[in-house]
């Protein structure tokens, strides 16, 4: 297998033999190192790669270069190698058009001269970059098959399962790939999805569940107790779990889904604090779960939580699967799920077209097609940006009379100046139909309640969202919106078995030893910094709770 390449770009020589040098001696063993004299060069190095089928994972290139500058440099090495990373080598003058360029060519990173010592300041931004290049980067991948109809439910739903999960698999369409009808011909009943694993068993239309178990997921705790219990593993639960393991509790993570929460299935998160050029939430949750589990976290996914029981100092979490694991202190941090979109037809194409969230795993499908997305907030506006490099066109359908009532305005600016993406104000999908799969929805014009029926065959809804807490009523209290109640937001009447003298810490719900963070929490402000923020924050009030048992 050829190894992938690490392209190196400047018009100084002295600096190119430098610059490559110091790859060659880091990554020379993984990557072979390039290097092109010039921007025209440049290019035609990346063309020929393209021509073999060879894979890129990096470019770095000088800023300053006569007749084509770095940035002109990466933004064809996007549209050649859109999954590779890009790094701007510049001199601190130069720092406004390395910001210009993260915002213009989504440059991943830009470096300053000099870069030495490479040890620090070279080698750990792009070990950063490499692992995430790396995390989705499947050379002739031959592991887990997924065999399925595009078109089916079931199959969207274990293929998004995976894929947010961080488990490579390939999928194989029985309309388009003979391989898959084959597959599915001996497969029992023909039923689908079929799930082949290597060296392991064949499964026929299996759960989640079933397929975590055969593909390296822990689903079963390992211990009847633990320190702290956080159930969710959105933002506000991974932070928990990091803090919660690296200070010495004995820490379990229970996850319905995938790590990541919602954040997790945002393919582009650009206004948290240390990542200029942004991150996905894909490789937030993966770098988080890296993180926690290097503290000694046991993560298990996927495993339902279906209620709890207070015993004393002791908090039972009853699990779907029957089991049942105990713990002194109980973290709530399950997040929101996304609101149903009421309109007829909808339900019955859930997972055939009308998908919810962003769905990376279906972006893909989207080439050459207009694409609808009912929504108006930062993850909306988000996967509009995403779709809109696949899609021919992108139709946002906005019910209120204003794009930015609701989202970030550098993410507004972007989407005004997307020419593939149309913005349609005061206007909501009032009926979705198909046969089998999604084939048009009819838009609805709030203002005169006119209606128009257009052909489509993708929809993203993100119409807000409500917390998954039916297991904790009358357990804990909570707002009328099903959101727990937490510190001073405790009305008396909330608190009529309290049974300490002290009041309930900032972020405790009613019950002692029970927390809640993030987006679960009554008021919470819905951003990943915040809800990060409130999950390391919390277990500074585990420790004085845990001190006082």
């Amino acid at each position: 297998m050829e190894r992938p390449a690490l392209l190196v770009v400047d018009d100084d020589p002295e600096v190119l033999r430098a610059v490559a040098r110091d790859l060659r001696k880091r990554y020379g063993q993984d990557y072979r190192i390039l290097r092109a004299e010039a921007g025209a060069a440049g290019l035609e190095a990346l063309d020929e790669l393209r021509q073999r089928d060879e894979p890129l994972a990096l470019v770095l290139s000088d800023q300053r270069m006569p007749r084509m500058d770095g940035v002109t440099l990466l933004a064809g090495a996007r549209e050649r190698f859109p999954d590779s990373k890009r790094v701007l080598l510049t001199a601190y003058a130069d720092t406004e058009a390395a910001i210009g360029a993260i915002n213009r060519s989504q440059v991943d990173h830009y470096l300053l001269k000099p870069w030495d010592p490479p040890e620090e300041r070279l080698y750990p931004v792009l070990d950063d970059l490499l692992d995430d290049w790396r995390a989705s980067y499947r050379p002739g991948y031959e592991g887990i098959r997924v065999v399925g109809d595009r078109w089916s439910a079931q199959t969207h739903e274990i293929k998004e399962f995976l894929a947010r999960n961080q488990v490579p698999y390939r999928f194989l369409d029985v309309e388009s790939s003979d391989e898959a009808r084959e597959i599915a011909a001996r497969a029992d009943g023909g039923r689908l999805p079929v799930v082949v694993v290597p060296d392991g068993p064949t499964l026929v239309a299996p759960s989640p569940s079933e397929v975590a178990s055969h593909v390296g997921l822990r689903t079963r705790a390992a211990l009847p107790f633990y320190d702290l219990a956080i159930v969710g593993a959105g933002p506000a639960g991974l932070a928990a779990a990091v803090y919660g393991g690296s200070e010495g509790l004995k820490t379990v993570l229970l996850e319905r889904e995938a790590p990541g929460g919602q954040a997790g299935t945002s393919s582009r998160i650009e206004n948290y604090l240390g990542f200029p050029s942004g991150l996905s939430g894909s490789d937030l949750a993966r770098r988080a779960v890296t993180q926690a589990r290097r503290f000694g976290v046991e993560i298990i996914s996927p495993q339902e939580v279906a209620r709890l029981r207070v015993e004393g100092p002791y908090r039972h979490l009853a699990l779907a699967d029957g089991s049942e694991i105990a713990c002194h202190v109980l973290m709530l941090a399950m997040g929101v799920a996304w609101n149903l979109l009421p309109a007829p037809g909808a339900e019955a194409l859930s997972g055939r077209g009308v998908y919810y969230g962003a769905a990376m795993t279906e972006a893909m499908g989207c080439r050459g097609e207009d694409v609808y997305l009912v929504g108006a907030g930062n993850s909306a506006g988000q996967a509009a940006l995403y779709l809109a490099e696949q899609a021919r066109r992108v139709v946002m359908l906005v019910r209120g009379d204003s794009l930015g009532a609701r989202m970030s305005q550098y993410l507004v600016r972007r989407l005004e100046a997307t020419a593939n993406v149309e913005v349609r104000l005061g206007a909501s999908v009032s009926a979705c139909r198909g046969d089998g799969h999604l084939e048009g929805i009819t838009i609805r014009d709030e203002g005169t309640g006119r209606t128009e029926d257009v052909p489509a065959r993708y929809l993203f809804v993100f119409i807000g969202a409500a917390p998954r807490t039916e297991w904790l009523k009358g357990a804990v209290a909570l707002d009328p919106r099903g959101f727990v109640l937490t510190g001073p937001d405790l009305a008396a009447g909330d608190l009529a078995g309290w049974p300490f003298e002290r009041a309930p810490y900032l972020l405790e719900a009613s019950v002692p030893g029970v927390f809640a963070a993030g987006d679960v929490r009554h008021e919470s402000i819905k951003r990943v910094a915040s809800a990060v923020g409130e999950g390391s924050v919390a277990v500074h009030f585990v420790h004085r709770y845990l001190a006082a048992l």
